[in-house]
């Protein structure tokens, strides 16, 4: 069956070679697959993993399995998954890269609340960098625009932390595409994070734009997204005759949209993660790609 866990020797039962690498700035060639971290938490995004060990036990069979990109934020529990995540890595392979996020508190049930005043994220980054266990945060990136706060004065908070060191590159989340030119006047902005899958694509337009600037799109998107594809629609009739998960056909999917996509699957359980780490070796037709955009 195509896209079935093989493994590889020394752990690693992922070829990477074929969806290949991208630059996210100073970080050097990433593998186009990581690891989001905001499905170790517990629901709503909210509190610690139902089982903190078998959380860090999936972060490490990722790394295992080759992964370099985890991705996660302040938020996140808040905060217990950033200490999770220092305490599967540390100290981190020089092929590691964590990148997490600022400038959003958690509310539960997955409700949040905008905070990008440059004295919160000044303060949210050293808290970060504490829990990580860094010297140095590889990609920092602005979690929400603040509508109370202007967007350059949330970014020249960045542009302060990264001339002072603490952090390496500056991403944002969640914006549009005039939110996104803005960025690009205020500092160099080496990637864009949003929800975006082949059944959600409100931020189609923003991935595009970040094709055209060289940026990288990181898409995160709920799990069970595939397993809940209306019937008869074209992630169920491929996955049918692949005889795959639609999960598989969907993260093949966005591998396959954009070039300068790398999605972020990420779950607690470790047999689903490696599921998911078994889509990088389905490769789909140009007509079943085209058969999934129109969806």
């Amino acid at each position: 069956m195509a896209g079935t866990i093989v493994d590889r020797g020394a752990g690693h039962f992922v070829e990477w070679t074929r969806i290949g690498t991208l630059t996210l700035g100073s970080s050097g060639p990433i593998r186009r697959c990581g690891f989001g971290t905001a499905w170790l938490t517990g629901p709503g995004t909210f509190g610690p993993p139902p089982d903190p060990d078998a959380a860090i036990s999936v972060l490490r069979r990722a790394a295992d399995a080759g992964v370099q990109l985890f991705d996660t934020a302040d938020c996140y529990g808040p905060a217990v998954i950033e200490e999770l995540v220092a305490e599967a890595l540390h100290p981190y392979s020089d092929d590691i890269v964590v990148s997490t996020k600022g400038g959003r508190f958690a509310l539960g049930d997955n409700r949040w609340r905008a905070d990008g005043r440059p004295e919160h994220l000044k303060v949210a980054c050293e808290a970060s960098l504490r829990r990580l266990r860094a010297d140095s945060i590889a990609l920092y990136q602005l979690n929400a625009v603040d509508p109370d706060v202007p967007l350059p004065e949330s970014l020249g908070a960045l542009v302060e932390l990264r001339d002072a060191g603490k952090i390496r590159e500056i991403g944002v989340c969640n914006v549009d595409e005039d939110e996104l030119e803005v960025a690009r006047t205020c500092a160099p902005i080496v990637s864009v994070q949003d929800r975006f899958d082949v059944l959600t694509r409100e931020r189609e337009a923003v991935l595009d734009a970040c094709a055209r600037n060289g940026i990288v799109f990181l898409p995160w998107f709920p799990p069970s997204t595939a397993e809940n594809a209306p019937a008869g629609s074209a992630l169920q009739r491929i996955s049918t005759r692949r005889d795959v998960p639609a999960s598989q056909v969907a993260l093949a999917w966005l591998l396959a949209r954009s070039p300068w996509v790398l999605p972020l699957p990420g779950s607690a359980e470790q047999k689903r993660y490696e599921l998911d780490l078994a889509a990088l070796d389905l490769e789909l037709t140009d007509d079943e790609v085209a058969e999934l955009t129109v969806g």
